[in-house]
């Protein structure tokens, strides 16, 4: 009997039908375009047909592509709802979560969810890639930024995104009074990946004057503003307990997108798991708890 597509091959087919777009399905997979491409490239080898027009701008599914995807997409959502199946009998939930969310606000309280529900195993992935609840194995993830808006997820808000200019006190010390964006462009500003204060400048028309120090993760960027090197912008969430240590102070707050902030992503309609919704219901009251202590 002739082997059949392996696995992964289809989860790649999967994920390029529904994006219509080799470059947004590898960042779903965290592969390369050119891995998806050739993956995709093997399978239609192999099954003797097209399954896809490839286009100028993106690609679109043959009748035979479209056939197919329909019965790939079923296969695979069955074997992703057995695999929660088989995890909802045990006691280990997988969460996916930011870095800096992980190493500024989960990773110091963890130790309090172990000592209230010590039979709960959590296990953490840091990660910003967009979590795919059908193959990475994940059960929750917390994502910064918009709503995600995607068929199959249930999103909550945990947290508005209220976005605080902050520095070392020490470099406070030499700043004039600051009350409006205008006041930030000559002076030395620190940015993550998010590129918040880019945004910013870009809808004012303005530019920054100084250097701007970049990182690819918020907790570098506030970590650098708390050795005296500028003023970051990070959510409030993330920076309320360097205020409480006095590694950083509070400058401003721009005004933000109502929208944005920290949500918690689950697919829809899975069935009730006391060890997941535990976690979820911790996670959402110590985060009030830091959002209303201060």
């Amino acid at each position: 009997m002739p082997r059949g597509p392996n696995l992964n091959s289809l989860r790649m087919f999967d994920a390029a039908a529904r994006h219509l777009n080799f470059r947004r399905a590898g960042e779903e997979l965290n592969l390369t375009q050119g891995a998806v491409a050739q993956q995709v490239r093997a399978l239609e080898s192999a099954l003797g047909t097209r399954l896809f027009e490839r286009l100028a701008r993106g690609l679109t599914l043959t009748d035979t592509g479209r056939r197919y995807h329909v019965s790939i997409h079923q296969a695979l959502t069955l074997i992703a709802e057995a695999n929660r199946d088989l995890s909802a009998k045990s006691n280990r939930v997988t969460l996916s979560v930011p870095p800096s969310f992980a190493s500024k606000w989960l990773v110091p309280r963890l130790a309090d969810f172990a000592e209230r529900h010590p039979t709960i195993d959590v296990a953490t992935i840091a990660t910003e890639k967009i979590a795919d609840f059908r193959t990475d194995g994940v059960d929750l993830a917390i994502r910064q930024g918009a709503p995600v808006r995607e068929r199959g997820l249930v999103s909550q808000q945990l947290a508005p995104l209220d976005l605080r200019a902050v520095c070392a006190p020490s470099f406070a010390i030499h700043l004039p009074p600051l009350d409006g964006l205008e006041g930030f462009a000559p002076h030395p500003l620190i940015q993550d990946s998010y590129a918040y204060w880019e945004v910013l400048f870009d809808q004012a028309g303005l530019a920054p004057k100084a250097r701007v120090l970049r990182f690819n993760q918020t907790g570098l960027a506030m970590d650098a503003a708390a050795n005296g090197q500028g003023i970051a912008l990070a959510p409030r969430l993330l920076v309320e307990e360097e205020f409480d240590r006095g590694r950083l102070i509070d400058l401003w707050s721009p005004p933000g997108s109502e929208n944005a902030g920290f949500h918690l992503l689950q697919p829809r309609g899975v069935k009730a798991w006391p060890a997941r919704d535990t976690l979820t219901n911790w996670i959402s009251e110590a985060i009030a708890e830091t959002l209303t202590s201060s």
